[in-house]
């Protein structure tokens, strides 16, 4: 039997160990604050695909959760000022990124100094899937993938293409396609999409991985052909345009998407209080309609399945550029 001491000190020891949980539980009652804005940063200038649809969603989660949601625009440096911002953030779930596959697959191999740790960042949800359109110019002698891989084999070195940045996903993909088709082809990198697409359109390279909105403006405004898209699912936006594997060239398909991120050590309750808000956002049918317009498919994914992608794009991504020995510092 216990003493009335013993019973005391078992009740002292029990509420000290409980004192680690006190916080989190505290946290994840009092989520959202009232009063107390959600910020979503956007590591990207005003105007883009990732913005205007943080933006959507911001609309529909602010009445739902009644709190104000913001949309932050922190651009540069290859999202990594973004990141920098949200890690500096409290983990109460009042501040997200908005961000693409770059952040947290493609920088940590491309930069020996990374100032900070994919491993910090929450996943949060995986919200829409994503991929690139590889697009030729209107006028162009190419009419499928085979046709650049065919020329490109008779001749080596000849053939060019553009991309958004070095390091970036249009680059990236485009080494696969060379690596599986073992064709020697000249990288021509750009500062953004925009830059990338007036040159293709004006004849300065021969093809570019393009993301499926701008590719599929171009392709309307009969601009551009589109020649396949990388990712074995199809999108209703893009008809039924092949996948890279299905025009010839096997293991390039691979997507991208737009992701949310927390700050580190978002207690899991908070976690999914705000990935219930995103998906209820993303359900609404104007929210839905803008992201399929836009060539992406909504996923409104688990924060499990988020982190299994992220792992699964790390090593796919990891392994082309350290084939190729990129590095951009």
């Amino acid at each position: 039997m216990l003493t009335p001491a013993r019973r005391a000190a078992l009740a002292t020891l029990t509420a000290t160990l409980m004192l680690p949980f006190a916080g989190t539980t505290a946290v994840a009652q009092t989520f959202p604050v009232a009063g107390k804005p959600l910020r979503i940063i956007v590591p990207f200038p005003p105007g883009g695909q990732t913005d205007v649809q943080a933006r959507a969603l911001a609309a529909k989660m602010q009445p739902a959760l009644g709190v104000p949601v913001v949309v932050e625009n922190k651009p540069g440096a290859s999202t990594i000022l973004g990141t920098q911002e949200l890690l500096r953030s409290a983990p109460d779930g009042h501040t997200l990124m908005y961000t693409i596959a770059v952040t947290a697959t493609q920088n940590p191999h491309l930069f020996s100094k990374l100032p900070y740790d994919p491993k910090d960042l929450t996943p949060v949800m995986f919200a829409a899937r994503s991929s690139t359109v590889l697009i030729v110019p209107a006028n162009s002698r190419f009419n499928s993938v085979m046709d650049i891989v065919n020329f490109a084999k008779a001749n080596p070195g000849k053939l060019s293409y553009a991309s958004f940045s070095l390091g970036s996903t249009s680059h990236l993909v485009a080494e696969m396609m060379q690596h599986q088709t073992g064709t020697q082809m000249v990288h021509v990198p750009f500062k953004g999409s925009a830059d990338a697409g007036v040159a293709l359109i004006g004849g300065q390279v021969d093809f570019l991985f393009d993301g499926p909105t701008t590719a599929l403006n171009y392709a309307k405004a009969g601009k551009v052909k589109m020649l396949a898209v990388t990712d074995a699912k199809p999108y209703k936006m893009l008809g039924n345009l092949p996948s890279m594997e299905q025009a010839g060239v096997p293991n390039v398909d691979v997507a991208g998407g737009m992701q949310f991120f927390g700050p580190a050590k978002m207690a899991p309750e908070v976690v999914a209080k705000v990935n219930a808000a995103i998906a209820a956002a993303l359900k609404q049918p104007e929210v839905d309609k803008l992201f399929v317009d836009g060539g992406t498919e909504v996923l409104a994914s688990t924060p499990e399945e988020h982190a299994r992608a992220v792992k699964e794009q790390y090593e796919r991504f990891g392994a082309v550029i350290r084939r190729i020995g990129l590095k951009l510092d």
